[in-house]
């Protein structure tokens, strides 16, 4: 930022950060087991991982056992084994949390913006360093003395179905692919693996876990809670929407920690079910690491959805079907009893000791003092350090996306401004908390987007225009008379935690309120058009905006974090090109028709049953997933038209079976690993910025099928990559395509198909055919 950019709010927050590093000499050693002394074989590092928890569990008592198979595991003082608590939240940056204590020396952590707009960047490398910067700082506090864990409970990668969620701002959004690839680098990053390569390393920096599975999107609806809710879903679906961004969590992420959720799936809760955790996750995707409930899940079990007719028949439903640690006390005080009436067994227990102990040892915790092991030279300042805040910065800038720019509205000039005046209105554009979304923890800086705009802008004036996002409360007047009075006007509406979040999901898609009302008077009254900022998570109806010429730019920034002030000012002003594009598809308000708790992905014209994200949805929508516009434009066209996938005829034995419409296809199961390396290929798309300013610009790669039959999405994300090119300049990007992953369709059975006949390939506006014949 140049010296009229540097705001009084800026350089007291440098000021702060500076008191933060000066501040952070250590409160206590970590806790830790096997010190320099201990001879036990649990103890001894040359030993395999499994023989040492093994050893462990050998050494304990039936009572000291059952206390461990809780998120507050207690010491076993006559060992040395310390306490430990498995519940850390760090869903984008070290947050409050049981196990992570941000009130000793150091006091703060760097806020990341909420994960759905970073996900709006579309750029996996983003992701990872995110991941990164997160698990650094959370090893920083445990090994500053102030945590008692490190098993940290995200990333969230449940799809954003509905777009009335109130836990859609945690995710990466509505697409399974890119959720999963969201997972899998966050994942890579927390827990100190490469961006690519092994993740068999016995060593993790910190432990993420993969939340919630599976098929869990609804919170509260209309008397509906997610404790009681049973998800009725299809195989098919579960194939090709729920369980993707799972699989790919394990598989390609090697996540060491996976979180069953409160719902039923068809009748079985999803912490009771053996298929899920033992056969699928265990079994399918070679998981290994431990399984937590989610928390009291299992008491529900029991006590609201009576799938389980006594307290230690719950106990015995979650450690068979494979599940390790219960969040909460249910199996610590019902878990003795449920061994002495012979309803699980001393291998039940052991099993989920073995996974549990093993993770702590992974962490470096029964190593001796974890200040003297692999990360112990990871300090307190590591915590809120520039590198990490410049990311939020450039995660923010990254993620916002520009929905409308009539007329070039925007960029805003600086030089015209400098002497002018700005009236800033709306709930959501003075106060910072409303920046971090959910699951926060106290943020390096603080900076309210009113604060930020200040510095580029002498006479700069305030009024909020609603009490808050629910806006029953308004001063539309005053509001009114900022803006006859001012040059131009920038309007901060949307949501806020008490219109969506956990427990939380909305009933309508309009803004709140009185907020509408509020836009349109100040547009009406404003001497130029005016600019709308919506600060939300889940999307919004806003075709009045859309099509109301005295509303110049319409820009979405998500819950942008700690540095999202920051970054709107910078967007606004035309000192970053915005670049981010949709994750989730914006919905009509008539969308609300649909009931939340119908599961189905895929339309059913018969009933009028919609469909829902942009694979399945046949309706009307306000914004699609994908759209965003940028200061500079840009082309697209593919460099390999020519490009032909290997024939499937070069794959000896293969079978083809037709479906009931007629669809030739081959099973992807059948057809094997080695065949399906076989059959990968490249596509090159050529990208040019034509200016006027450099930018960074997804590239998204489509797949289309000439027909929906058979249940095939009307398009699917096949892959994107997010390059920087500067004015005028232009670059190829290369995907490699496998069709076995990116070419195949769900059957109805869930089985992956390849079907024979046509496959269009998608960028921007520019498509080319393949062909699969026998």
């Amino acid at each position: 930022m140049g010296r009229r950019t540097r705001t009084h709010a800026v350089q007291a927050a440098a000021l702060l950060l500076a008191f933060l590093h000066l501040h952070v000499a250590a409160a206590a050693d970590p806790p830790f087991s096997c010190g320099a002394a201990s001879g036990a074989p649990y103890c001894d590092r040359k030993l395999p991982m499994e023989r040492r928890a093994a050893d462990l569990v050998s050494k304990l008592s039936l009572e000291e056992k059952i206390s461990q198979l809780g998120d507050e595991s207690p010491a076993v003082a006559r060992l040395g084994v310390p306490a430990y608590k498995w519940w850390s939240e760090a869903l984008h940056g070290v947050a409050w949390s049981k196990g992570m204590h941000l009130d000793g020396p150091l006091r703060a952590a760097t806020s990341f913006p909420q994960v759905i707009l970073t996900a709006a960047s579309f750029n996996p490398h983003l992701w990872y360093r995110i991941g990164q910067a997160i698990g650094r700082e959370a090893r920083g506090v445990y090994n500053n003395g102030q945590a008692e864990g490190l098993t940290l409970w995200a990333p969230n990668i449940n799809v954003f179905r509905d777009p009335r969620w109130g836990r859609g701002q945690e995710t990466p959004g509505e697409d399974p692919a890119m959720t999963g690839k969201y997972a899998a680098v966050f994942v890579r990053g927390v827990q100190g693996y490469g961006m690519s390569g092994a993740t068999n390393s016995s060593d993790l920096e910190a432990s993420a876990c993969c939340k919630h599975f599976t098929a869990y999107d609804l919170d509260n609806w209309k008397g509906v809670t997610r404790f009681a809710f049973d998800a009725k879903v299809t195989e098919q679906d579960l194939a090709d929407t729920y369980n993707p961004p799972f699989k790919s969590c394990v598989e390609d992420g090697g996540a060491s920690g996976i979180m069953c959720s409160y719902n039923r799936v068809n009748g079985v809760p999803t912490c009771a079910d053996h298929n899920l955790l033992s056969k699928t996750a265990r079994g399918d995707w070679s998981f290994n690491g431990y399984i937590t409930s989610d928390c009291d899940a299992v008491a529900i079990i029991h006590d609201v959805q009576g799938y389980a007719k006594a307290p230690e028949d719950a106990v015995a439903d979650v450690l068979k079907a494979g599940m390790d640690v219960n969040c909460g006390g249910y199996i610590q005080t019902h878990g003795v009893s449920a061994y002495r009436q012979g309803k699980i067994t001393g291998e039940d227990i052991d099993r989920a000791l073995r996974n549990l102990f093993a993770i702590r040892m992974r962490l470096g915790l029964f190593n001796g003092n974890p200040k003297y092991n692999r990360y112990g030279n990871i300090g307190a300042d590591q915590v809120c350090n520039k590198e990490h805040q410049d990311l939020a910065l450039q995660a923010a800038q990254d993620g916002i996306v520009l929905l409308k720019n009539h007329a070039g509205a925007l960029p805003l000039s600086k030089s015209k401004l400098s002497s002018s005046s700005i009236a800033v209105i709306g709930p959501n554009g003075n106060n910072a908390s409303l920046l971090l979304g959910n699951y926060f923890g106290p943020p390096c800086i603080s900076v309210t987007p009113f604060q930020a705009l200040q510095g580029y802008v002498k006479d700069a004036r305030f009024v909020q225009g609603c009490n808050a996002a629910v806006c029953n409360v308004s001063d539309i007047g005053e509001a009114v008379h900022a803006a006859t009075s001012a040059d131009y006007v920038v309007l901060f509406m949307g949501l806020d935690q008490d219109q969506e979040k956990e427990e939380v999901d909305r009933l309508d898609l309009g803004l709140p309120g009185m907020q509408e009302s509020l836009v349109n008077k100040v547009a009406d009254a404003a001497k130029k058009p005016v600019i709308l900022v919506l600060l939300c998570g889940g999307p919004v109806d806003v075709t009045f905006a859309k099509n109301n010429p005295k509303i110049g730019a319409i820009v979405w920034a998500g819950y942008p974090g700690q540095a999202g002030g920051i970054a709107i000012a910078q967007v606004l002003f035309g000192e970053h090109n915005p670049g981010g594009r949709l994750p989730v598809t914006w919905y009509p308000k008539e969308f609300t028709a649909v009931p939340m708790t119908d599961m189905r992905m895929r339309a059913d014209p018969s009933t009028g049953y919609p469909g829902r994200t942009y694979r399945f949805y046949k309706g009307k929508t306000v914004y699609s997933f994908g759209y965003g516009l940028s200061y500079s434009k840009y082309s697209h066209r593919f460099a390999s038209r020519g490009t032909k996938p290997p024939s499937m005829s070069g794959i000896g034995g293969l079978k083809a079976t037709a479906s009931a419409a007629g669809t030739v296809s081959y099973d992807v199961e059948e057809m094997g690993a080695e065949a399906c390396d076989r059959l990968r290929f490249p596509a090159v798309v050529r990208v040019q910025n034509h200016g006027p300013m450099d930018g960074r610009h997804p590239v998204l790669l489509f797949l289309r099928w000439p027909n929906a039959t058979d249940g095939r999405p009307a398009s699917q994300l096949i892959g994107f990559q997010s390059v920087h090119l500067k004015a005028e300049e232009a670059a190829h990007v290369e995907f490699e395509v496998s069709p076995c992953k990116h070419l195949s369709r769900a059957a109805e059975d869930g089985r992956k198909v390849i079907d024979q006949g046509s496959h269009f390939l998608k960028v921007g506006d520019d498509e080319f055919e393949l062909s699969f014949m026998a």
